[in-house]
């Protein structure tokens, strides 16, 4: 049962995040929404600064870094937040992964990366 609830979630989540990008967002061509779905697989390490971050999440996490602008706007976005995501916590998988040249300071609304 909880792995079907999962799934449902997982879908509405989806649903919600499918959104066309009239021009260009923070993220190019795809919204910031679609964009937060890339931390799948984050699910651990977002909720909890001490969890390791597997190699996945790093890939993911290496791309959002490239652009700060496109990290904020994930870290704010609807599906963050509806997902329960800790953005505080999410921003310091960057310095968690040891990726070089992460925006260090770079504020995201109330947020700074560390």
């Amino acid at each position: 049962m909880a792995a079907s609830v999962k799934l449902v979630y997982f879908v509405v989540l989806v649903m919600s995040a499918w959104s066309e990008v009239d021009g260009a967002s923070e993220c190019g061509n795809v919204s910031p929404d679609m964009e937060a779905l890339t931390l799948i697989p984050c699910s651990s390490a977002v909720q909890d600064e001490n969890a390791s971050v597997s190699g996945s999440c790093c890939s993911q996490a290496l791309n959002l870094v490239k652009n700060p602008a496109c990290l904020c706007a994930v870290m704010l976005s609807n599906t963050v937040k509806s997902s329960g995501i800790n953005p505080e916590i999410a921003l310091t998988i960057p310095k968690r992964c040891n990726i070089a040249d992460q925006p260090v300071g770079y504020q995201c609304g109330v947020y700074t990366l560390p």
